[in-house]
């Protein structure tokens, strides 16, 4: 069921366009789940780090949150989509922020 759940979050993952973000909640919300810590867990343990871009969820307060390969891993592959950090968070997080559609 665990790894289930995974893939249906890298699914999820895989569909936010370069240059985009998207939080843990609005993934678990995509499936009308509020697990929005078991996606972190998902994420945590993406075996396709650039493939299934995790780098793109971000927390629900516009703050990057970890990644598996380090923060500034991270900060670097989104700076390279264009998404702009000031102080850990992605500057104008609303207007970058990718819904799913259910």
């Amino acid at each position: 069921m665990k790894k289930d759940f995974n893939n249906i979050c890298y699914k999820k993952v895989s569909l936010i366009p370069r240059g985009m973000i998207t939080t843990y909640a609005e993934i678990a919300n995509s499936f009308d789940s509020n697990a929005y810590r078991a996606v972190g867990n998902a994420m945590a343990k993406n075996p396709e780090l650039i493939s299934v871009p995790c780098h793109r969820v971000i927390k629900s307060d516009g703050s990057i949150g970890g990644y598996a390969l380090g923060i500034n891993k991270k900060i670097q592959l989104l700076n390279a989509e264009g998404v702009i950090i000031k102080n850990n968070q992605v500057v104008d997080y609303k207007n970058k922020l990718y819904r799913f559609t259910k």
